[in-house]
């Protein structure tokens, strides 16, 4: 592996991000009365300089295996518009992935869409640990004290996640323009997918193109079990690469979100079961 500049977030050409290291996290102001915390646990294709460039090229870190390609801009922008508080993060999920529980297999990918990641194959546990510590923690940190803002403010706050998926899944066309996932609770999430289906000439996913249930996701880790509503929301890659798309789909959901977000009622926090272990013991 060589020591090469941490690689700049969404673009081709290496530069140095002297934040990474001292602040992993990006957090957006925004008031607790907005109703919502957006998350973006994809963010970034950055790796700091002393883990190098994980032993793949240039061209690996502009996939969809190194970060959610135009989930930044699009998490960004509805901020903006809902003035809403976010959290994003500032490292490639090639280091670690903050979607995963800490026991999860692919919390350090070895594999990840044909490609080989050299510099994850061998990671001795010891070095899983330092990568929790130093990117995963702050990011679940950031979230925790976002949370607790809003919770004390009296605003339970809606977790919204923001994701993107590709296109062509193992040479299979994805039919959908966006998805929205959930687990159990889904008093946030099927009104947010109704709203979708009656916008003209978008195809919907219910649970597509994954399931929402996920053991120690960032959703089961930060709304499931305080019982806060929530949805995670993916949209495909080929309609935000590029920033009129990203501002389209921005606009889109802070006109469909605005509504729900206003609800008290709907964001009362309320326990829910979770689907997540019924799927582990199907799997």
């Amino acid at each position: 592996m060589t020591a090469s500049p941490a690689l700049r977030r969404d673009e081709t050409a290496p530069d140095a991000d002297p934040c990474l290291d001292t602040c992993p996290v990006e957090t957006i102001e925004g008031s607790v009365q907005s109703g919502v915390l957006l998350l973006c646990d994809h963010a970034s294709n950055a790796v700091p300089p002393d883990l190098g460039d994980l032993g793949l090229p240039p061209t690996e870190f502009q996939r969809h295996i190194a970060y959610d390609i135009g989930a930044a801009a699009v998490t960004r922008s509805l901020a903006r518009r809902l003035r809403a508080p976010a959290v994003l993060t500032r490292f490639s999920r090639l280091i670690i992935d903050p979607n995963r529980g800490r026991d999860d297999p692919t919390l350090v990918m070895r594999l990840s869409d044909g490609a080989v990641v050299p510099g994850n194959a061998r990671i001795a546990e010891k070095d899983v640990q330092e990568r929790i510590r130093r990117f995963y923690d702050p990011y679940d940190a950031a979230i925790d004290d976002a949370v607790a803002r809003a919770m004390a403010a009296g605003h339970p706050p809606a977790i919204v996640t923001v994701h993107s998926f590709t296109p062509i899944w193992r040479g299979w066309p994805r039919p959908w323009h966006v998805g929205i996932l959930w687990d159990a609770d889904t008093r946030f999430a099927q009104p947010l997918i109704r709203a979708l289906q009656a916008e003209e000439g978008l195809v919907v996913g219910d649970n597509e193109p994954y399931d929402g249930a996920l053991l120690g996701d960032t959703v089961d880790r930060h709304a499931t079990r305080r019982g806060l509503a929530s949805a995670l929301i993916e949209i495909r890659q080929d309609l935000i690469a590029a920033k009129d798309g990203q501002e389209e789909w921005a606009e889109r959901f802070a006109r469909l979100l605005a509504p729900l977000v206003a609800d008290a009622a709907l964001r009362r926090p309320a326990p829910q079961p979770t689907r997540t272990r019924e799927r582990l013991r199907r799997h």
